[in-house]
């Protein structure tokens, strides 16, 4: 994950663009992301690195962290059945830890990565495919713990594939020679904290909903719609960004001699 496309890599220590790029409205290749500069973030990752950790293993158990979350996950939806309350609400903390924990590793690696100058070849592979396996396994798994619920198991799927779909859209545009656009309701950070939230608010629901005759797993159910929502209305987003910006480098490249109406070289 060290390399300077990859998502959990982006925030303003990155290096800007050029001028030409910024006139096609580029964004950094990094997002934005303040605790990476506190003073506690930064002593962590000095600290990682100290210890010999690489950037790809901290990627790498970042998939451990989401296979955690999600069997519990998996699990309160079986505390449901088996009409276990305490069980379920141990479960959903778990989950709800890990959701956060998840984001501290991807933000680790990133600072490991580039500010500690451990930057690897195949960086971008460790940062992208783990990070893509732990968002089918932390939003399918809330599917099921939302199983109570009619559609909860489909509604997860369906979050977790379009949540790969805006990290697809947004290397996609990266693949054209573009910087990664972030932009967008639902990035993978706001996709985390309401999880999170999710799962410690379901911790209500005996008290709450059930004596209305809601089921377990309402809340769930209503978070992986609104990340399923958010989620597709980020792919538009970004999109609609990276056609503008093909389309003004390509009408920059007009009259260019030696080259191609898309902006490559003949």
């Amino acid at each position: 994950m060290s390399m300077s496309s990859q998502e959990p890599r982006d925030d303003s220590s990155a290096h800007t663009e050029s001028d030409g790029a910024a006139a096609t409205g580029e964004r950094t290749m990094r997002r934005e992301i303040p605790q990476r500069s506190t003073s506690w973030a930064r002593a962590a990752a000095a600290a990682v690195g100290r210890a010999g950790i690489t950037p790809n293993m901290i990627s790498s158990s970042s998939v451990v962290v989401a296979a955690i979350g999600c069997a519990a996950l998996v699990g309160s939806g079986w505390a449901v059945y088996l009409h276990d309350d305490g069980v379920r609400a141990a479960l959903l903390i778990i989950a709800a830890l890990m959701a956060p924990l998840r984001l501290l590793l991807n933000m680790l690696d990133g600072m490991v990565a580039v500010e500690g100058g451990k930057q690897s070849p195949v960086g971008d592979l460790y940062n992208e495919v783990p990070d893509r396996l732990a968002d089918l396994l932390f939003l399918a798994g809330a599917g099921y713990a939302a199983a109570s619920i009619h559609g909860g198991i489909t509604i997860g799927w369906v979050a977790a594939s379009l949540a790969v779909l805006t990290a697809y859209v947004r290397s996609l545009g990266a693949a054209q020679g573009l910087s990664n656009h972030f932009d967008g309701p639902m990035a993978k950070p706001r996709r985390m904290w309401l999880l999170m939230l999710g799962c410690l608010l379901s911790l209500l629901e005996p008290a709450l909903l059930v004596p209305m005759g809601l089921p377990r797993g309402s809340v769930l159910g209503v978070v992986l719609g609104v990340i399923a929502l958010g989620s597709l209305a980020t792919v538009v987003i970004r999109l609609q960004l990276i056609s503008s910006d093909l389309r003004t480098r390509a009408a920059g490249a007009e009259g260019v001699p030696g080259a191609a109406p898309g902006g490559q070289e003949c």
